[in-house]
C-alpha cells in the first residue's frame, strides 16, 4: 500500500457521486467468527474480495497479524494500491480508533487504528459495525438520497446509526445509536446493559429465545412444537421461533406478533425523536420473520406523530452482508483529501 496519511476527520457527508480521482478503499468487517475484506472503488463497485476465519480465541496480537497480512496480499496488486481501509466492529470504538471494548473478540483497549496504520501505511478508520452498515445503506443502499435516516438492525442484539441533516452522528461518546437500550417498558425484562426494559430485551434475538422458553415453561402443552423443534426447551432460539410460526404453530405466531408490538413500540420512539425521512431496518430477526416489516409499518404509521408519520418511508434494509464493508471503505474515503 502507498502511504498516504492525512488526519482530517468529518462525521459525514451526502450522499452523492464521490469526487473523480479518489483510489478505491478497503472495507472490512471485522467479526467475531470471520473477517471479511472488500476492495471498493469511489462508485461503491465492489472489485475483489478476501475472507478468513477470526480466530478470535488466539487473542488481538494474532486476530491484528492476520489483518495486516490479509491487506497485504489478500487482494493482490489492487489492494496493494488501496488509498485508506475502513474496518467496522462491533463494540465501543473511541474517537482515536481504540477498540475500548467488543465482547465478540473478547478485546479491551485495542489501539486498531494505530497499529494498523503503522503496519499498512495508510490511513485507517475503525468504527462501529453498525455505523459502518448505516453509513453503507445511507451511501449505496436504502437511505441514499435522504438527509435524515435512522437504521435499526435487529439481529442477536440490537443497534443502528443515524443521519441528521445529511451527517452521520456519533455522539459525545461515540455510542449515538444505540437504539436497542431506549426503554420500552419500564422495570421491564433485565437486558445485559444495566437496565431493565429495553427495546434489545425483548426483541433481540437472545431476548426472544428467552421468552419463548419461559412460555413453553408456562404452558407446554402450548410449547410442544418448539420444543419438538429444538429437541429441548433450553435450546430454544429466534430461528426455533420463526421456523415453527411459518409452520403455522399457535405459540410461535403469538410470540412473533408481541415481538412485532414491542419493536413498533421502540421504533415509533426512534421515529418521533428524530424525525428520520427514511427510516431503514434489517438483520436476522427480520430476515428469518417476514412478517415484520409489514406489521410493523402498519403499527409505526398508526401510533407515530401524525406529521412524522405522513412523511416517513419505512424500508428494508437493501445491501445484505456486504453493508459493513461498503460503509466501512466509504467512510475510510472520508480521510483522503477530497474525500470530504
Amino acid at each position: 500500500m502507498a502511504t498516504r496519511r492525512s488526519t482530517v476527520r468529518s462525521p459525514g457527508r451526502s450522499p452523492t457521486s464521490a469526487p473523480s480521482g479518489l483510489p478505491t478503499t478497503i472495507g472490512v468487517d471485522l467479526g467475531g467468527t470471520k473477517i471479511a475484506y472488500a476492495l471498493v472503488a469511489p462508485n461503491g463497485r465492489v472489485t475483489g474480495r478476501h475472507r478468513h476465519p477470526t480466530g478470535a480465541q488466539r487473542g488481538a496480537d494474532a486476530v491484528v497479524v492476520d489483518v495486516v497480512r490479509a491487506l497485504r496480499r489478500g487482494l493482490g496488486r489492487a489492494g496493494a494500491a488501496a488509498g485508506a481501509v475502513g474496518v467496522g466492529i462491533a463494540g465501543q470504538i473511541d474517537r482515536r480508533g481504540v477498540v475500548v471494548t467488543s465482547p465478540n473478540l473478547d478485546w479491551r483497549r485495542v489501539a486498531l487504528r494505530a497499529r494498523l496504520e503503522a503496519a499498512v501505511g495508510v490511513p485507517v478508520t475503525v468504527t462501529n459495525d453498525l455505523r459502518a452498515i448505516t453509513y453503507g445503506e445511507w451511501q449505496f443502499g436504502a437511505g441514499r438520497g435522504a438527509r435524515d435516516l435512522v437504521c435499526v438492525f435487529v439481529g442477536t442484539g440490537v443497534g443502528g446509526g443515524i443521519v441528521a441533516d445529511g451527517r452521520l452522528r456519533y455522539g459525545a461518546t461515540d455510542t449515538a445509536g444505540e437504539v436497542g437500550h431506549t426503554t420500552v417498558v419500564a422495570g421491564g425484562r433485565p437486558c445485559h446493559c444495566p437496565n431493565r426494559g429495553c427495546l434489545e430485551a425483548y426483541v433481540g434475538g437472545w431476548a426472544i429465545a428467552e421468552r419463548a422458553q419461559e412460555a413453553v415453561a408456562e404452558d407446554p402443552r402450548r410449547g410442544r412444537a418448539l420444543v419438538r423443534l429444538a429437541r429441548h426447551r433450553g435450546a430454544i432460539s429466534a430461528r426455533t421461533v420463526a421456523v415453527a410460526a411459518q409452520g403455522g404453530d399457535a405459540l410461535a405466531r403469538q410470540l412473533v406478533r408481541e415481538t412485532g408490538d414491542y419493536l413498533a413500540a421502540g421504533l415509533v420512539s426512534v421515529a418521533n425523536a428524530f424525525d428520520p425521512a427514511v427510516l431503514v431496518i434489517g438483520g436476522g430477526v427480520l430476515d428469518g420473520m417476514p412478517t415484520l416489516l409489514p406489521y410493523v409499518r402498519r403499527r409505526v404509521r398508526d401510533a407515530a406523530l401524525a406529521v412524522v408519520a405522513r412523511r416517513l418511508r419505512i424500508v428494508p434494509a437493501a445491501l445484505g452482508g456486504e453493508a459493513g464493508v461498503l460503509g466501512a471503505a466509504a467512510m475510510a474515503r472520508l480521510r483522503l483529501p477530497g474525500g470530504r
